[in-house]
């Protein structure tokens, strides 16, 4: 199995058990909500754009998180990787609508900084490709990793739900797994057996579905 096949299998395991729900981090509505264009409430209209004018990782940081999430979801035949589906931007809004992760995020990406320039003298983003490959492999199957990379496991579970939930929930992510949604088709009538079944005829048109 490819690592982004097993990576996402993983991921999909998992899904959503980092992100968890986001209503204790969304403040009360107030009495009379106030509707704005796209179906949001102009409080959550005016939340979100506060958070999204705020900034949490720095410039080092994002490098960082942009780097796994591509080797967690890198680009193949099918589709781009997850960096190109605009997860990074995600978390980054992720992490200020749920302040609660803050810390083991950035936590994790400090761990992960340490732990490299411990094996070869460099924070994680100056490592080659298989310096970094060989470190994410430690941390990123839990059955098979070290109790003392329990640290790096349990970040690396969070990128990982991140990741997934982001990637799968973009446009590219909904094309990836091919999910067609709601489509309309071809309305025939009542079929003739369940007609003849309980004795009436009927004489319908056939109703095109409008999409």
């Amino acid at each position: 199995m490819k690592r982004r096949d097993t990576l996402k299998a993983i991921s999909l395991a998992s899904f959503g058990l980092a992100v968890g729900p986001a209503e204790a981090a969304v403040p009360a509505p107030p009495t009379t909500p106030v509707k704005v264009p796209g179906g949001r409430q102009k409080f959550e209209a005016e939340r979100d754009a506060k958070l999204m004018a705020e900034k949490f990782f720095t410039p080092q940081e994002l490098k960082t998180v942009t780097i796994l999430c591509d080797i967690i979801i890198p680009a193949d035949k099918k589709s781009g990787s997850a960096s190109q589906a605009g997860v990074p931007a995600f978390i980054e809004f992720m992490m200020k609508d749920q302040p609660n992760n803050q810390t083991p995020m950035r936590g994790g990406l400090n761990w992960l900084d340490n732990q490299c320039r411990k094996r070869y003298s460099k924070p994680f983003s100056e490592c080659t490709r298989e310096q970094q490959i060989e470190l994410v492999d430690m941390i990123a199957y839990p059955k098979l990793a070290k109790p003392e990379m329990s640290q790096g496991v349990a970040f690396f579970n969070l990128m990982r739900n991140y990741t997934a939930t982001g990637f799968y929930t973009s446009k590219m992510g909904i094309a990836d797994i091919d999910y067609r949604g709601n489509t309309p088709n071809q309305w025939d009538g009542i079929p003739l057996a369940v007609q003849k079944q309980y004795n009436v005829s009927y004489d319908e048109p056939k109703v095109e579905a409008k999409g």
